[in-house]
Order: C-alpha cells, then structure tokens, then sequence
C-alpha cells in the first residue's frame, strides 16, 4: 500500500488522467465528425465537467491540483510542501500522457477514417490540436501567447483560491469542484480563441508528448514557431501572479 507523497502523487496522476480522457475526448468528437457531434460550446463544457470530475476522484487524497501551475502557486503562497512539487508535477504529466493514450486508442478507427492513417498538425486533416494547443496564425509567441497564457492561468488560479477560502466567500467543500470546473469553461468561453487555454502545463506536455511518439512526431514541438514552451512558462507565471494579486488585494486586507 502506498502512503505520503506517493500516494498523493498517484492520485494527481489519476485525476490528471481523467481529465485529459474528458478534455481531448471531446475536441476528437468534435474535430473527427467534423462538427456533426459537437461544437466549440460543448469543447468548453467537456473540459470543464472534466475537471469537476477529476477534483471529485483526486481530492480526498491529494487536494486535485491536476495542474503544475496550481501545485507551484500553492508552494508560493499557501506553504504546499516544495519536496512534493516535482512528484506532483511529474504524475500530472504522466497522466496527461496516458489520458491522451486512451482517447487516441478509443478513437483510432475514427482517426484512420478523418485523415486516412497520415497524422498531420497542421492544415485540414490536422487532428494534433485534438491533444495539444497551438495558436493561431496571428498569435505571436512573445509577447501575445505568453501574455494570453499568463492571463488565463492567473485568472483560474485566483478563482481557485476565492473559491476555497473560507474567510471570504467560500463554497461548501463538495461544492467547490462543480464551481472550478465552472470556472475553467468561463475561461475557455472568453480567453480560448488565440491559443485553445491551455492554462495547464501538464495537460499540454504530457498529450504532445504522447502524439510525438504516436505518430504526428517532432513537429509538434516546431508548430506554432515551436510553441510548446509557451503554454508550460506561461501558465507558472500566471499561477503564482494570481496568487499574488488574490492575496494583495483580499488576503492582506482581513479584518
């Protein structure tokens, strides 16, 4: 039986593992039916039900950080232990890996089927977007995708901390995943057309590792003007400065 941070970093890889099988599930639904089963809208409820979900699988045991982003900003700034940050970080990879597995192997035949067993990134038949987030074309890296991935996560991670502080106006504790997960499709609803929100760098780097080796290979690090780094430096940014600006402007303000 496992026990201590162990433990604890089996269930982040579980729960980061639920939620990219939802997450991509449900861009592939819609990308490979070429819309026929879902729209942008049902992308955005799919990621966040997924979230609700892995914070209802993980939270008892590990507190669902589900994101590396999350676990750096609560090492800043809520005493989270800095010995657990790199097991945690490195279980949310994995499981973002191997929830991308699981969409790929459940879906391969519909693949096969949209772009005929040839895995492109880019152009009509580009099915890497499924897994990973690249921007658009107009997006620069720097300063437009950093800055977006900075706003996004800085945003979650705000809400986060409102959304389980007690000496504010907090919600009942079986009630805060439903509210995160609300959180993260009001995200996606207003901050996901320049790059997809990744806002997570897990979810990003474990699912394009998965299609480097599974088939769409190094060009999904070189897309993008080799994007891939933005959405994991973009997201430890925005985490701990939305730490800071939650606790200068509510926290340090008690009465």
């Amino acid at each position: 039986m496992l026990t201590g941070t162990a433990r604890e970093a089996l269930a982040e890889f579980l729960g980061t593992c639920v939620l990219i099988i939802f997450g991509s599930a449900v861009v592939a639904q819609v990308v490979l039916s070429g819309g026929a089963n879902g729209s942008y809208l049902s992308i955005n409820l799919g990621w966040g039900l997924g979230v609700t979900m892995a914070i209802y699988v993980s939270a008892g045991v590990s507190g669902a950080h589900l994101n590396p982003a999350v676990t750096v900003a609560l090492a800043v700034h809520r005493g989270f232990a800095w010995s657990k940050v790199i097991p945690y970080c490195l279980a949310q990879t994995a499981g973002a890996f191997t929830g991308a597995l699981v969409t790929f192997v459940t879906y391969r035949d519909a693949f096969n089927h949209f772009d005929g067993g040839t895995r492109f990134v880019t152009g009509a038949k580009a099915t890497a977007g499924i897994f990973a987030t690249y921007p658009q074309d107009f997006l620069s890296n720097v300063p437009g995708g950093l800055v977006d991935q900075i706003v996004g996560t800085a945003l979650l991670l705000l809400l986060v901390l409102a959304l389980g502080d007690q000496k504010n106006f907090a919600a009942e504790g079986r009630l805060q995943p439903i509210l995160v997960g609300a959180a993260v499709v009001l995200i996606g609803m207003t901050f996901g057309f320049n790059a997809g929100y990744a806002i997570n760098p897990a979810r990003d780097l474990g699912p394009r590792l998965f299609t480097s080796l599974a088939g769409w290979g190094g060009e999904v690090f070189t897309a993008g003007n080799s994007w891939w780094w933005v959405p994991i430096v973009g997201p430890l940014i925005g985490g701990v400065l939305g730490g800071y600006v939650y606790d200068l402007c509510i926290t340090k303000h008690r009465k």
